[in-house]
């Protein structure tokens, strides 16, 4: 798969997956709470942190950020209206590791990454 996009398309879906899991784990019953829970995760702006954490803590391989360099420098002309452009191509990029990741069936992967970030 070579589209970054369509790889931060699915990535997007399976780290919400994997977040909505953990803060249910985490005996959140109100959807009301979940809903604002996950925001800190799954947003741009949580995604865009997380992702630097990554990098700065070099916890990333080389084949992964080849990924998220791809999916983050890949031209756009659209954003959502609430997070800049930076902080969106830095999301995007993350939600590609986590896709290519995923089709790649390298689940254990996703879930170091993904226990990474929710220990920060």
């Amino acid at each position: 798969m070579e589209n970054v996009l369509v790889l931060a398309y699915l990535g997007d879906s399976v780290y919400e997956v994997y977040i909505r899991k953990y803060l249910i784990d985490k005996k959140i019953s109100k959807v009301n709470n979940l809903q604002k829970e996950a925001i800190k995760y799954v947003s741009a702006k949580g995604q865009c942190n997380l992702v630097n954490n990554l990098i700065n803590n070099n916890f990333l391989t080389e084949e992964e950020l080849n990924i998220f360099y791809r999916a983050r420098n890949h031209k756009t002309n659209s954003h959502p209206k609430n997070t800049d452009i930076i902080t969106y191509k830095y999301a995007t990029g993350f939600e590609a590791i986590i896709g290519f990741l995923y089709l790649n069936d390298n689940i254990k992967r996703i879930e170091e990454i993904i226990n990474f970030c929710l220990e920060v």
